[in-house]
């Protein structure tokens, strides 16, 4: 083969992983990232609450607990009133909830 073959061939192959990585990219994103997939702390269980980044099952059970004592979220913001939800929790949540 020529130079010129071998420098082409090279960039096919190249081009070819390069497209290869950024199909597999798109199939690491989480499954709660899209809006479609927003959890309702009204109506979710300890489990799915769980799954929340920075909630755990004891954060879990302590939304759990406010839910029950408060009669429901009337708006998400009304998480910041569960112990250990400050601003930077509820940033990181507030686009992954809903009521």
């Amino acid at each position: 083969m020529t130079k010129t073959k071998h420098i082409l061939t090279l960039l096919v192959i190249l081009a070819m992983a390069a497209v290869s990585t950024v199909s597999l990219g798109a199939a690491d994103k989480p499954a709660g990232a899209g809006a479609d997939k927003l959890v309702n702390i009204n109506t979710a269980d300890a489990a799915q609450l769980a799954r929340l980044p920075q909630v755990g099952p004891k954060m879990a059970q302590r939304i759990l607990d406010f839910r029950k004592s408060s009669g429901g979220f009337k708006r998400v913001q009304d998480l910041l009133k569960v112990k250990g939800i400050g601003e930077k929790v509820f940033a990181k949540l507030q686009p992954l909830i809903t009521i």
